[in-house]
């Protein structure tokens, strides 16, 4: 496989997939990142952990409906050009 700017962005897209798709309860709380775990005080500097985890629910609930319409060009793009 060619290093090309559509791998580049398929790359990019599988890997807001796989942000996407991360359940909270399921996964994020077993390993201790779920809603409950590092809420700060008033005035405490955010953590790298709660950083984290508004951008996975920022990913999660931005980009659903632009990740179906990208998905889908990219999957109309591959069958069409293999």
């Amino acid at each position: 496989m060619a290093f090309t700017l559509y791998s580049l962005i398929q790359a990019a897209i599988l890997c807001v997939n796989a942000v996407a798709v991360l359940h909270e309860e399921r996964f994020l709380s077993k390993i201790g990142w779920g809603a409950d775990h590092g809420i700060g005080g008033f005035g405490d500097e955010p953590g790298i952990k709660s950083q984290l985890m508004n951008l996975v629910r920022s990913v999660r609930t931005v980009m659903r409906v632009p990740l179906i319409i990208v998905n889908t060009v990219a999957i109309v793009l591959l069958l069409l050009f293999g």
